[in-house]
């Protein structure tokens, strides 16, 4: 099959699960277009789109699902992709589909053990990686404790472009996340530990290599959310995943990552 037609891509504003599946699209060079859902009315936008949902809830943290969360679940998450006659939901899935319709550039390197290390690795940023930076950022007592208010950045406008409903929209994804004052310092405390296990994979040539992966374009956006945090920008860029999160997502960017993806790293 062959992606003949432009693909749609349901997003909602600032997500970094979102901006992994643009990523995606443009390692492949497919030409997409975004269908910008509003925050909190996404999953039954999805769903009205013709997206199917899930059978079964596919997030949790701290070992179960929340009864409104398993409820959002059901109705439909993005990103979600339409190309081709086929609908998409979850970036695992929509990776797999874009390898299956467009095999070259491939986001999985050829040799059969660094291909299970990079698929490991990618399970982590979505199961684990993208949970804890999303629950992290929510966590904030106060948008001022965030880069621009968290009304720019590496993955644009969190939320909402206005400050005023994103303040709203974060303070009902951190109850329906469990992002709560309590939960906040042990959050933070656990960063660190999130960091060197990324730049463990670096040290490995798992992440960062020659040419960029699947598991680079999923855990490059969660390491973006993560520096609209004041607090924890200076901790990031002083590790390795600082430079990986610079190689993938380049401050600054017009659409970050958007031209780098596909190619082998820069040399000097």
């Amino acid at each position: 099959m062959s992606s003949s037609r432009q693909a749609a891509l349901y997003v909602i504003p600032g997500s970094h699960a979102c901006r992994s599946a643009m990523l995606m699209l443009e390692f492949k060079g497919i030409a997409y277009r975004t269908v910008v859902l509003p925050t909190g009315l996404h999953p039954l936008l999805v769903r009205a789109s013709g997206f199917p949902g899930h059978a079964d809830p596919i997030r949790s943290f701290d070992g179960a699902t929340p009864r409104r969360l398993a409820a959002v679940d059901r109705l439909g998450t993005v990103p979600a992709l339409r190309l081709d006659g086929e609908a998409v939901q979850t970036n695992l899935a929509i990776t797999r589909f874009l390898e299956r319709i467009r095999p070259a550039p491939p986001l999985y390197p050829a040799e059969d053990g660094l291909r299970g290390e990079v698929e490991e690795a990618e399970r982590w940023a979505d199961e684990t990686l993208q949970m804890a930076a999303r629950r992290t950022v929510l966590a904030v007592r106060s948008l001022d404790a965030l880069h621009a208010r968290g009304g720019e950045g590496r993955l644009g406008a969190l939320l909402s472009g206005n400050a005023t409903v994103r303040a709203l929209s974060n303070r009902s994804a951190a109850r329906m996340f469990g992002a709560d004052a309590a939960a906040e310092r042990r959050l933070v405390e656990e960063v660190p530990a999130l960091l060197e296990r990324v730049d463990r994979w670096i040290a490995a040539g798992v992440l960062d290599g020659e040419r960029l992966n699947a598991a680079d374009l999923m855990i490059a956006p969660s390491l973006a959310l993560l520096a609209y945090r004041r607090d924890l920008r200076p901790q990031i860029e002083a590790h390795p995943a600082g430079a990986l999160l610079e190689r993938v997502l380049p401050e600054g960017g017009s659409r970050a990552g958007a031209s780098r993806p596909a190619g082998d790293r820069e040399r000097a």
